[in-house]
């Protein structure tokens, strides 16, 4: 119904072990010499890394890059609810910035993403040691499947070095067993040559290549390294940083939906159609409907009882929300604050009763509250320790519909569970380039960075409350710049970066949280992965 992509997908997934078995060695996967006999099978081990990208790009209940990319943040946390998320005081040490060299969490990361990069490696050996004919494909499908697959293994690679700076590059199979670790800088042009050298091979961005690596997804990234290349490097690059911008913003690398531009709203980008969205880039695109893959982040963000709130079949586990005040950081009239967060009395979609809690609050109204502390029993007291079951401001951007008929008639949604999981979107485009025009600027907006910015939060309020909330060049400052990239791409995995670039992941405190070390802008390479391969060297701090 949705992609004729996840055919294949679901084939891929069903020709390799799953995600969820961490027990896989992350530099050897290997595929058997009778693979690749036909074009089903090349596609199979082609798409093979983007099921595995469902595990670690996206919040989906595993301990991938996201997790550490938002919850390390001043945006989002997992706090202690009654007797539910201690979780071994995993969250609280993100949180803190008090994690450790042994984390369990950093080090599922490490092997989640270098898997994911194996998996990447495979097929890149195997299609170039086998002649076109042989598999059933062109050479021009040939030489377009290796440079896909190089892109997105270069994807593996900007996500690690943005996690743990110096890195190994690993291109073969096994080969060498013990990597040893590169300074972040090399790195980084290792994944700027691998998308310059692979850019114009790989196909444009068009419906066929949905939730799958473009040339669209290739210049988003370029974007991301040249955006962050001064932290990265020590040398700035915002001539480059709006250059790949503008091959997007002009529609020069394809479209999923013909020529790619903003959606017209805040919704379509996020609803269970969003495969129709024209600025959706890159994506984790899932497909409930015919292949019964789902998206994965509702046990991250949803209460115990979360189903009778959206009349469908999913709760969670009670988790994520939002850090007491975020909330008030949204304007009344911004759209954003009532579409993407949940906040105040639930109710029943089927019936329209209010819900109520099961801990806490059994038999008891559940209200999300702007808040984490004991209410119940009227305690004062905030901190990743004192929650509740209806502690916090709740994720509300992605809604997955319905599969009951709503008491206010509402029909049951054929679309349910279809979201896909935005990587890129031409938004975040818009952001970056107005942020290098300010930087290159001497941190002072002018008016083509400003309408940057106004084309997309015009989108968030009314018509008739546009013109006191619209940015000029003197209130578009680097702050409120950030503030602004907080609001908009709240849960899309970007805050910790965010807050780096702009000089204040390390220095500045919110809610709880005290500033931290400057060593803790990087994570620390794992332990367990120091002890199985001496070559690897730790970062500065951790020693």
């Amino acid at each position: 119904m949705k992609k004729n992509l996840f055919k294949a997908v679901f084939l891929g997934m069903l020709a390799f072990a799953s995600c969820t078995d961490l027990t896989e060695n992350a530099y050897d996967q290997m595929l058997t010499d009778d693979f690749y006999n036909n074009r089903n099978e090349v596609l199979s081990a082609v798409l093979r890394p983007y099921t595995h990208a469902n595990a670690w790009v996206t919040p989906s209940g595993q301990d991938g890059w996201w997790r550490p990319a938002e919850l390390s943040g001043d945006q989002l946390a997992w706090p202690t609810k009654g007797r539910h998320g201690e979780d071994g005081g995993k969250w609280k040490r993100l949180h803190y910035h008090t994690w450790t060299v042994d984390e369990g969490g950093l080090n599922n990361a490490w092997r989640l993403m270098y898997w994911g990069m194996g998996l990447c490696n495979d097929p890149i050996e195997n299609l170039e040691a086998r002649e076109s004919a042989d598999m059933g494909i062109s050479d021009e499908e040939k030489a377009a499947f290796i440079a896909e697959l190089k892109l997105l293994r270069a994807f593996h690679y900007l996500k690690l070095m943005d996690l743990f700076g110096n890195i190994p590059i690993v291109t073969q199979v096994g080969i060498p067993a013990q990597p040893e670790t590169r300074p972040r800088a090399e790195v980084f042009n290792f994944i700027e040559s691998e998308i310059l050298e692979n850019v114009n091979q790989a196909p444009v961005l068009s419906r066929g290549m949905m939730g799958r690596m473009s040339q669209a997804g290739a210049y988003a990234m370029l974007v991301e390294l040249y955006l962050n290349a001064e932290v990265w490097t020590g040398t700035p690059r915002w001539d480059d940083c709006i250059a790949a911008a503008n091959k997007l913003i002009n529609s020069e690398a394809g479209g999923q939906n013909g020529t790619m531009e903003l959606d017209p709203n805040i919704i379509d980008q996020f609803k269970n159609t969003n495969d129709l969205s024209k600025e959706v880039i890159m994506s984790i695109a899932y497909d409930y409907t015919t292949a019964n893959f789902q998206p994965s982040w509702p046990g991250e963000f949803f209460h115990f009882k979360q189903r009778e709130i959206y009349g469908g079949a999913r709760n969670g586990n009670n988790g994520i929300v939002l850090i007491p005040g975020v909330y008030t950081t949204y304007s009344d009239q911004d759209l954003r604050k009532s579409e993407w967060l949940l906040e105040g009395t639930q109710y029943n979609f089927a019936t329209g009763a209010v819900v109520t809690g099961s801990e806490e609050y059994n038999e008891r109204p559940l209200v999300f509250v702007d808040n984490i502390r004991r209410n119940s029993v009227n305690e004062t007291s905030s901190t990743m320790s004192d929650g509740e079951e209806n502690s916090g401001v709740r994720f509300n951007k992605y809604k997955l519909g319905n599969q009951l008929v709503g008491h206010d008639g509402t029909p049951i949604d054929l679309n349910y569970n279809n979201n896909d999981w935005n990587i890129y979107r031409l938004t975040w485009i818009y952001f970056a380039k107005a942020e290098a025009i300010i930087r290159q600027n001497g941190g002072t907006a002018n008016q083509e960075a400003v309408d940057l910015i106004n084309t997309c939060r015009k989108r968030a309020f009314a018509e008739a409350d546009w013109a006191a909330n619209a940015y000029t060049p003197a209130t578009l400052t680097l702050d409120e710049l950030l503030a602004e990239r907080g609001r908009e791409f709240i849960f899309e995995g970007f805050r910790r970066n965010d807050l780096i670039r702009f000089g204040k992941f390390t220095s500045e405190s919110w809610w709880d949280h005290q500033a931290s070390q400057a060593t803790r802008s990087l994570f620390p390479i794992p332990q367990q992965q120091i002890d199985m391969n001496p070559n690897l060297q730790q970062n500065p701090g951790y020693n």
